[in-house]
């Protein structure tokens, strides 16, 4: 398939900036061979007693920092992720790019460029990358929100059930935005078992695919824990009959990741595996997701899911009802296409 049958025409006034004030009161568009609309916070008239809710449970380090090199130019840095011996592999952005061996200073801190890495640089810090990220960064909103981070998104931009002690992320895992406290619980009570994997979500995921054949992309690497436990549940619960619901794309992968190999297992290392129409699912019965971006990885894994006329068919209806895209926007509940 061709990267171009992945487009489409996203009005900026469809891009939401902000979030609501209630997490899920979302607008939620539900396919299940027919379309239909609901608001987030009934999405559990979707589920049944013995389904399965699979979340990633990962939270977001604040990886954008600004600083200066020695000749006083300005630099912007966004983490991709950290790496052994206080290196990390950065995106940045300046007006000449730094050379092998520049330092950069970020308040009373210091880093020094140790050269490129393909699209991405690799810097040394003298002191825990955690700690200074965590003190002078600020939130990640994603490229097409066009405003500086604020107070409210460092709550807002991360769910309700991340683990702090897995801050490892440089995005959110965006479906999961949309659960409150409240839904959570009601969740449990219809008798359904919310179990958590983790997929350390890389600024990669915001990377259009470029090449023009969608098999000639090469998706970018992602750290996935998935542990027995998980496994265990995801193929109990099938074989009862029940459904597996993955809370994003993140959660999708991961688990299909664990189930990718003749006998499901756990798994804890790099992922780069690549969704897109023909992958055979294992492992997930339904995705709840936000809408993405035109020609992105995201949206071809969604064509994987439902069917790539099925997708196509998905989008026009929501653009046409004037859904809220992307990470702050609203939410769709979709169903394994079966043939």
């Amino acid at each position: 398939m061709k990267t171009d049958d992945f487009d489409y025409d996203l009005p900026n006034e469809l891009i939401a900036e902000y979030p609501l004030k209630d997490r899920s009161s979302s607008r939620l568009l539900i396919f299940n061979k027919i379309i239909s609309h609901d608001i987030f916070s009934n999405i559990t008239e979707s589920f049944s007693r013995g389904d399965l809710l699979v979340v990633n449970n990962t939270s977001v380090i604040p990886a954008r920092i600004f600083g200066k090199k020695e000749s006083g130019g300005l630099v912007e840095i966004l983490l991709e992720r950290i790496l052994e011996k206080n290196r990390a592999l950065v995106q940045i952005r300046s007006g000449n790019s730094p050379k092998e061996g520049t330092k950069i200073y970020f308040d009373e801190y210091e880093v020094i460029c140790e050269g490129r890495e393909k699209n991405f640089y690799i810097i040394k810090f003298k002191d825990d990358p955690y700690k200074i990220f965590n003190i002078v960064g600020h939130i990640p909103l994603p490229p097409y929100i066009k405003r500086k981070d604020e107070k409210l998104d460092a709550e807002r931009y991360g769910t309700v059930y991340q683990d702090k002690n897995l801050q490892d992320s440089v995005a959110a895992p965006t479906a999961g935005l949309h659960f409150d406290e409240n839904l959570l619980s009601q969740i449990k009570n219809l008798g359904i078992e919310v179990v958590n994997v983790n997929l350390s979500v890389g600024a990669g995921t915001f990377q259009p695919v470029k090449s023009e054949n969608i098999e000639d992309h090469k998706i970018h690497k992602e750290f996935v824990e998935v542990s027995d436990d998980v496994v265990a549940k995801i193929l109990r619960t099938k074989s009862a009959g029940n459904k597996v619901i993955a809370v994003g794309t993140t959660a999708l992968r991961a688990i299909e990741t664990a189930f990718c190999g003749d006998q499901p297992k756990s798994f804890k290392g790099d992922t780069n595996l690549f969704i897109y129409p023909s992958f055979k699912f294992k492992a997930a019965d339904m995705l709840i997701t936000n809408f993405h971006l035109p020609k992105s990885s995201l949206l071809m894994l969604v064509a994987a899911f439902i069917g790539f006329e099925n997708m196509k068919f998905v989008y026009e209806i929501a653009l046409a009802k004037k859904y809220r895209f992307l990470s702050y926007g609203d939410a769709m509940l979709l169903s394994k296409n079966e043939i």
